[in-house]
């Protein structure tokens, strides 16, 4: 007695053929990052004495809350080399649905307490912090950052990225 599977393998793979040609295979996607974190300054510039607002943005991307992030900040290598360069952070603040709050993290070595709470699965939460660049700085020198993240989400799963590098900020002389 012939065996049917030669004949049931030939009808899977006609099949599988014409879905692939009319394109109603399933396509093969990239899953976004479990949670993702942006950068962005409100100026590109700023003079010695000014001061410049750098937002960093979580999102959770995932189906499950985010419990926890841990985050630092650093200066980039070239930012280091410029030792007429002074500036500090001297404000945060986290964006709520209700305006914005002081942030409640250790400062600029460990933001991820600043994020507040939980993040709800597609929502963002933004931190601003205060770049204010010394009176006394150096000029046409550009300072900029890199960060390191972590996260933990309620299904007990977790996420890193990084370096994210955030935008530079010029410092001109008039």
């Amino acid at each position: 007695m012939r065996s049917p599977l030669p004949r049931r393998l030939g009808l899977t793979a006609v099949l599988a053929l014409l879905l692939a040609v009319f394109g109603l295979a399933p396509s093969a996607s990239a899953d976004p990052a479990p949670a993702s974190l942006t950068f962005a300054t409100d100026s590109a510039t700023t003079t010695p004495g000014g001061t410049v607002k750098l937002s960093m943005t979580i999102t959770n991307n995932r189906t499950y809350d985010i419990w926890f992030v841990y985050q630092t900040i650093d200066p980039t290598w070239l930012t280091t080399q410029r030792p007429d360069l002074k500036y500090s952070f001297t404000g945060c603040s986290l964006a709520t649905a209700s305006g914005s709050t002081a942030c409640s993290g250790t400062g600029p070595s460990n933001l991820g307490g600043n994020y507040g709470a939980t993040i709800a699965p597609g929502q963002s939460r933004t931190v601003t912090l205060t770049l204010q660049v010394a009176a006394d700085s150096g000029c046409n020198g550009n300072i900029g950052f890199y960060s390191y993240y972590y996260a933990e989400f309620s299904d007990s799963a977790n996420t890193n990225g990084g370096p994210v590098y955030t935008p530079e900020t010029r410092v001109v002389c008039a």
